[in-house]
């Protein structure tokens, strides 16, 4: 059972659940290992953790399975710290929740579609939401419509658990990220569970971010999971089961991923075979893909995707370069 009341969602509850799970969730697909430390905040833990290391289970659970925390929870000298070597961001939850209101407005055409802000605070609307009567906005067309963060940290843009600033856990009701916005909306409107299963799926494949710390990436990834499972509870009345989240926790491992967005590589932090993949590569297991060094090590990996609705692998450089991000 994972502990969803805490802001710190530890490692060791997700390995309990199932081993598997917590693996799925360290993938990088690009590279189809783990992803990278790609900070050296762990430096003094040993060359485990330097920044060129992979994030193990080991490395996370057991005696370390408190290593990895939010922002919240992180001493203000290292949140400081943070900030000057990385140039990591802190963005409040009522800033997140104005800008994907922003959003909102151009896609509904009013304002006040999931809540109204007063100041830094907001009020949910808890009326059933409604969508326009035109054939291209109907509540599939929401839920199925591509959203990305970028360097995306602990992805507060595309869920809130908790308010980033105060660490207060949010209720459904009040919750501003967009995909808890994608899954509130399927909710409402699935018929039958079968067709809350499907949308709510579609919801999770719709929302894309990426990082470059992988300690951020991991969280971000935990908390798009724990979103899901928060939205499957209140359908179900029940906790989902491991064999439930295994497909959810494939797709956040495509669409969350570890990127330098400089160059659109993985994190230069040591030198790793690039490994060209298929589009039919959608193996759950991990080992079925052999790592070739047959190419020259300077070649870095350049990261990619999943386009669920194409059921297409692309190299996200491609979609910059062709004007479509």
């Amino acid at each position: 059972m994972i502990n969803r009341n805490d802001v710190d969602v530890l490692e060791d509850d997700i390995l309990q659940l199932d081993r598997k799970l917590l693996k799925t969730l360290l993938v990088d697909r690009t590279t189809q290992k783990n992803i990278l430390w790609a900070t050296d905040d762990y430096d003094y833990l040993g060359s485990l953790y330097s920044k060129s290391s992979q994030i193990t289970i080991e490395a996370i659970t057991g005696a370390n399975s408190k290593l990895i925390q939010p922002r919240v929870e992180k001493e203000k000298a290292h949140q400081e710290r943070r900030t000057k070597k990385s140039a990591e961001v802190f963005t409040p939850s009522w800033v997140c929740n104005e800008q994907n209101n922003l959003i909102d407005r151009e896609w509904f055409g009013r304002d006040g579609v999931f809540n109204v802000a007063y100041g830094k605070m907001w009020v949910a609307n808890l009326e059933r939401i409604q969508f326009p009567d035109k054939k291209a906005k109907h509540w599939q067309k929401y839920v199925d419509a591509k959203r990305l963060e970028i360097t995306c940290g602990e992805a507060p843009y595309l869920v809130s658990r908790y308010d980033t600033v105060t660490g207060q856990k949010l209720t459904l009701s009040s919750r501003i990220g967009l995909l808890d916005r994608k899954l509130r909306v399927v909710t409402e409107n699935a018929s039958s569970d079968e067709e809350w299963l499907k949308w709510a799926e579609r919801a999770v494949q719709s929302v894309y971010g990426f990082e470059y710390q992988g300690d951020n990436l991991l969280l971000a990834r935990e908390n798009v999971l724990l979103t899901y499972m928060d939205y499957f509870e209140y359908k179900f009345n029940r906790e989902p089961k491991a064999e439930e989240l295994q497909n959810i926790a494939l797709i956040i491992s495509w669409n969350l991923w570890q990127m330098d967005g400089l160059n659109y590589a993985i994190p230069n932090c040591g030198e790793l075979p690039f490994y060209q993949m298929s589009i039919f590569d959608l193996s759950e297991n991990e080992d079925d893909y052999a790592y070739l060094s047959l190419l020259d090590p300077k070649d870095k990996p350049l990261c990619k995707i999943r386009d669920w609705r194409s059921k297409e692998t692309i190299v996200f450089k491609s979609l910059v370069k062709g004007g479509l991000l």
